[in-house]
């Protein structure tokens, strides 16, 4: 997620709700860098008792990493001094004061004061900080927007609720590719990497079902698989609903459009609900194609095949356009098993991976007319 490791002197935000697993990953991770350089984890949201309690119960080694509970910067900077820490774990900034500010913690000129004395910290001393922040109901870091201009990597955690898989975005990184992603599964011993995320994203069972497709998305450096579902349905209502669960729903709408101008099929009397499985967010045009294809595929009840797979932006005139990285997300779709991809014609190899027919399209209509032609 980081771009390969820790950068010297750099400070990390990670954010998400409560109970997520935050405190536990950096307490992980705290211990797995003990190993290569001295760590100091500062709490200020539990005891040293509850913290260890805690350790101890994801088995974690007794001794790799100091721990202080401590809300005072000052005191912090000065116990990772003493230390010689090469990394220091701030859990969490929005309980942390600085003797600069009179404001209470958690207000916003203490959250830019304790952040920026840990940001000159950092850059005077080399010290990798991470940092731990709470989310508002809205989903963003609690506090000054400021926050997150002042360090140099944020993170967010992201899960379902009731799902045991935790996805980690990196949404700004100054060292690294933004909108990396990493995978994780909660268990009762903590967070363990989830390897190969496209296993678990497209866990399809059973007989081939109608608005179903895979659709090869790229997150940050990583091409991942995604099961991509659409239900088409007679609405009952005046004006149609058209809800979007992990892609953009005007999006959603602007493709519908499309679909109509140039292939003459309308869903005007029909309710359109897209999924992307798996709590997955997907931000990029790729999944354009896939999603009409799906659409369609709901609509005449017509299942598509179960090792088929498609990626390409549609564009307003109907026709299909590449999107980056062709080539690894086809042998991406190969590695999983997918025999059949569907890609814009520009996005073509040379030379497709054995055993994987390609099947490049120009335009909308012509991928509409392989499937449901009759």
């Amino acid at each position: 997620m980081l771009g390969g490791g820790l950068v010297v002197g750099s400070v990390t935000l990670l954010g998400g709700d409560p109970g997520i697993g935050k405190s536990t990953l950096l307490l992980q991770a705290a211990v797995g860098i003990a190993a290569q350089a001295p760590v100091l984890y500062a709490t200020g949201e539990e005891s040293l008792n509850q913290v260890g309690m805690r350790a101890r119960r994801l088995g974690l080694e007794s001794g790799a990493a100091s721990l202080i509970a401590e809300t005072s910067v000052e005191s912090v900077i000065a116990a990772a001094s003493a230390a010689r820490a090469g990394v220091v774990v701030v859990d969490s900034i929005q309980t942390m004061a600085s003797e600069e500010s009179d404001s209470a913690p958690g207000a916003v000129a203490q959250l830019r004061e304790s952040a920026a004395a840990l940001v000159r910290f950092a850059k005077r001393t080399g010290t990798a900080v991470l940092l731990i922040g709470h989310v508002t109901k809205e989903g963003v870091i609690a506090g000054p927007r400021v926050l997150e201009h002042m360090v140099d990597t944020v993170l967010y955690f992201e899960s379902d609720s009731g799902s045991r898989f935790r996805v980690v975005r990196a949404v700004k990184n100054r060292f690294g590719a933004a909108n990396e992603i990493g995978v994780f599964a909660m268990s009762e011993a903590g967070l363990k990497e989830v390897r190969n995320p496209s296993a678990i994203f497209l866990s399809r069972q059973g007989a081939p079902s109608a608005g179903s497709i895979v659709m090869v998305a790229r997150e940050g450096t990583r091409p991942l698989l995604v099961e991509v579902q659409v239900l088409v349905d007679d609405s009952v209502l005046a004006n149609p609903r058209r809800v979007a669960v992990g892609v953009d729903n005007n999006r959603l709408a602007l493709l519908l459009a499309v679909l109509h101008r140039h292939a003459g099929i309308a869903m005007h009397g029909q309710d359109v609900f897209a999924n992307v499985v798996g709590g997955v967010r997907i931000a990029e045009t790729a999944a354009d194609l896939p999603m009409l294809l799906a659409a369609v595929s709901s609509l005449r009840d017509r299942a598509l095949p179960q090792d088929l797979a498609a990626f390409g932006e549609v564009g307003l005139a109907g026709e299909v356009r590449p999107v980056p990285y062709g080539e690894e997300r086809i042998r991406e779709a190969a590695k999983h098993g997918l025999r059949t991809v569907v890609v814009p014609e520009a996005n073509k190899p040379k030379v497709a991976p054995d055993g994987v027919q390609v099947i490049a399209v120009q335009r909308l209509s012509d991928a509409l007319e392989r499937w449901f032609q009759h």
